[in-house]
């Protein structure tokens, strides 16, 4: 698929449907994350969902609250993703592997590195809540291969205008000329 920015996340089996928005990287480098519970991003680094790579999609646990992401870790193997695209395709996804990673040992290179298909990457953090950093000491990461996609619907075709039968544009359609 071409680039095309992802807008809508759906994932039926935890009951997600969400808008995206888009994220980048703080001042040191690090994937910023989404300045609340709803709705998750895309990191705008990476490719866009269906594009060959890795496309990212975070999203909070929680925030005051159950978060976009709160059943991120139930999922298996062979759940369905959905991502709409701004162009008005889809890229639909199927899970092939749900971890928990520390974050002290995150696998950078197998999450964000470069791979030879379209793939998905989600996460969101898990593990325990260490109440004195305020963070959870995980991460959830949910990987996912392209399975199928929607192209996006056809444009519709231009608009002529054609004068009506015995209009004024048209005076020979009624034999006489003018009104």
């Amino acid at each position: 698929m071409r680039a095309s920015a992802p807008t809508r996340l759906r994932i039926p089996a935890i009951g997600v449907d969400t808008e995206l928005i888009p994220l980048g990287l703080t001042a040191d480098g690090a994937l910023d994350v989404p300045p609340a519970g709803f709705p998750a991003a895309w990191y705008t680094g990476a490719p866009t969902p269906g594009e060959l790579g890795p496309a990212i999609i975070t999203g909070h646990i929680d925030w005051n609250g159950p978060g976009v992401f709160f059943e991120l870790h139930s999922l298996t193997v062979g759940a369905e993703v959905d991502v709409t695209r701004e162009d008005g395709s889809v890229a639909t996804f199927a899970v092939t592997e749900v971890s928990e990673f520390a974050k002290a040992d995150f696998p950078t290179a197998l999450v964000y590195g470069g791979i030879d298909y379209a793939g998905l990457r989600l996460i969101t953090c898990g593990g325990t809540f260490n109440h004195k950093t305020r963070h959870y000491e995980d991460n959830i990461v949910v990987f996912a291969s392209l399975v199928s996609s929607t192209p996006p619907p056809p444009a519709d075709p231009p608009v002529v205008a054609r004068p009506l039968a015995g209009s004024r544009e048209n005076p020979r359609a009624n034999g006489r000329l003018g009104y």
